[in-house]
């Protein structure tokens, strides 16, 4: 082999390597994608357990707590209910039900149900309230009733201490215009609601219901009650935070799950996923990250570099 062909197969094979990097410094921006995992959902915060898309957050939530533009809901078989609020240190979630009565409004309602498999449980402050039930019909007045197991003993379906709540309540002007009897409203307990967590108000023969998780401080004043319902999460068996989320966490990560396997991942702020945290790649962006003129700077001496090559 000539020393002229050799040199030409060198020049060949440089200009491809330098035609590789070329390409590589100018796409180096669209390499690096933004985060899957989001931190907010319009103004509400994520934290795990909950995730912004699939793939974010606890398994067991992503199919009832959905970010859908912008708008955090909860979904069950009974319908989709906005997050009004969630109370991380208390693991406690909030949502309202469009077609609960309230004491500025009263509409009829289907009620609310959690999905027997729901990693959720309704918080002990939740008071639901049936109103307009059919003193005649109702299986709440009737002695067939409900049954709590299969001894057939009764479960007492209205709270006797909730009569002074139905009057208050039934104080309300949109209530008083309909000219409603107080023996129509039925204080209806969470634990009442049986293992399924459905509060049926066709079976119960009840127009509507409403539901708060407080008074406020104000037990006369049902327009300034906290109107919604209160649910109760909690993070596995031992509800015990998991650690390799709280170091993901402290990353600037977001937790996930991901695969068949549901195997941990880290979802870092470039867009990365890592098995643990986002310390490595944080350290490794700032290390190579390059100024806006530094890679104009190392642009233009690849362009150069050819140049000179071939000079000599």
């Amino acid at each position: 082999m000539t020393q002229s062909h050799s040199h030409s197969i060198t020049l060949i094979t440089s200009f491809f390597i330098y035609l590789f990097i070329l390409i590589l410094l100018i796409n180096i921006p669209s390499l690096i994608s933004a985060q899957t995992c989001q931190r907010t959902c319009g103004k509400q915060i994520l934290k795990f357990p909950f995730g912004s898309d699939p793939g974010c957050g606890d398994p067991r939530f992503q199919q009832y707590v959905t970010c859908n533009q912008q708008n955090l809901v909860l979904t069950t078989h009974t319908g989709s209910y906005p997050v009004t609020a969630i109370d991380y240190a208390k693991q406690v979630i909030y949502i309202s039900d469009p077609s609960m009565s309230t004491c500025s409004c009263t509409q009829p309602s289907k009620g609310f149900g959690l999905d027997w498999d729901a990693p959720f449980t309704f918080h002990d402050d939740t008071i639901f309230a049936l109103l307009d039930c059919s003193i005649s019909s109702s299986p709440i007045y009737t002695l067939d009733g409900l049954y709590a197991d299969g001894n057939n003993s009764k479960v007492p379906l209205c709270d006797n201490e909730g009569t002074p709540i139905c009057s208050v309540l039934y104080s309300c002007r949109p209530i008083i215009t309909i000219n409603l009897p107080i023996s129509t409203c039925c204080i209806y307990t969470p634990v009442d609601l049986g293992p399924a967590f459905e509060m049926d108000l066709k079976k119960l023969q009840c127009t509507s219901y409403s539901g708060f998780y407080s008074f406020n401080g104000q037990e006369s004043k049902p327009e300034n009650w906290k109107y919604g319902i209160a649910l109760k999460y909690k993070f596995n068996v031992n509800n015990e935070y998991p650690g390799l989320c709280s170091r993901c966490e402290s990353s600037y990560g977001v937790c996930g799950f991901t695969g068949s396997y549901n195997s941990f991942i880290c979802n870092c702020p470039n867009g990365v996923n890592m098995s643990t945290d986002c310390f490595f790649t944080a350290s490794y962006n700032n290390g190579l990250k390059l100024l806006p003129w530094k890679n104009w700077a190392l642009l233009k001496y690849f362009l150069a570099w050819p140049v000179v090559w071939f000079w000599f």
